[in-house]
């Protein structure tokens, strides 16, 4: 993607980041997608702007203070392929910490927990099978690596990571977010299984960032092939780990190229979460956005 005028000030595995001025940054989804840390060679067509999307539709929805500015880039120099994949955002200092709510026990959480407990699982009764919910949702915070994985945290170095009010304010309002966005996927028949949010601050405010529960920043699996005990298909780039899982890569660069049937897939399996859990048409938003 072109620059237009604005200055990159930063590039993550998916997102670019853009300088408007000293308040407003430019956060554009691009549609690469990475798997193991490792940026794939092939695009998955639209997904930047299945994730813009779906962020969107949140910000809306969640009663919460966050970064969205608005999406209208007329001011802006910027090439067309940016529209429907670009948020103007307020600039915030971001909180090194990710924090991670789980509602069922999956993914590394379960492994950690089947292999005897961590800092993840530090809170759980015993007993538990893999994908089984939970009593309550559990807030699991995680170190913002800058390259390479999150590290996950304990209780006890969360707190000594941003001091015991921030994290209690952290807690709170991560498992709030979750648990409005959980009851409005069940409601449309998916589940929220785990997700991952960002935060910053903006003077003495504390506001949501960056994208939130997309499927890259989320598990969200089809209510009705959950089925504790076994693994659960999801909607996001599982489809993809799969196919590299099958096809001998050793998780080191360079990635493979993925197939066109594989990518086809990815492609339906976003623009699917979209619809389920927006109820409306992903057709209706890419005209939205012409």
């Amino acid at each position: 993607m072109g620059e237009g005028r604005l200055s990159q000030v930063g590039a993550g595995k998916v997102r670019d980041i853009f300088a408007i001025d000293d308040d407003r940054l430019l956060l554009v989804a691009t549609d690469r997608i990475s798997a193991y840390d490792v940026v794939l060679p092939d695009p998955i067509p639209d997904k930047g702007r299945v994730l813009t999307a779906l962020s969107l539709f949140f910000f809306d929805l969640l009663a919460t203070p966050h970064h969205l500015l608005g999406t209208d880039l007329g001011e802006l120099d910027v090439p067309r392929d940016w529209m429907g994949r670009s948020m103007m955002v307020k600039r915030a200092k971001v909180i090194p910490m990710e924090c991670v709510v789980r509602g069922y026990l999956y993914g590394s959480s379960w492994r950690e927990y089947r292999d005897g407990g961590g800092p993840t699982t530090e809170h759980l009764p015993r007993g538990l099978r893999l994908a089984d919910r939970l009593e309550a949702p559990i807030f699991t915070p995680a170190t913002k690596a800058a390259t390479g994985h999150d590290e996950n945290l304990d209780e006890a170095g969360a707190r000594n990571l941003v001091g015991d009010e921030t994290y209690e304010e952290l807690r709170r309002r991560s498992i709030e977010i979750y648990l409005t966005a959980s009851a409005h996927a069940a409601k449309r028949g998916v589940i929220l299984a785990d997700t991952k949010f960002e935060f910053g601050t903006v003077g003495d405010e504390l506001i949501l960032i960056d994208e939130v529960l997309t499927p890259d920043s989320s598990r969200y699996w089809p209510a009705n092939e959950w089925a504790p005990g076994s693994d659960v298909p999801s909607f996001d780039k599982q489809y993809v780990r799969d196919w590299l899982d099958q096809s001998g890569w050793n998780q080191s660069p360079p990635a493979p190229h993925l197939p066109q049937s594989v990518i086809d897939g990815t492609r339906a399996r976003y623009i699917e979460a979209y619809e389920r859990i927006t109820e409306s048409e992903f057709a209706d938003y890419l005209r939205g956005v012409a």
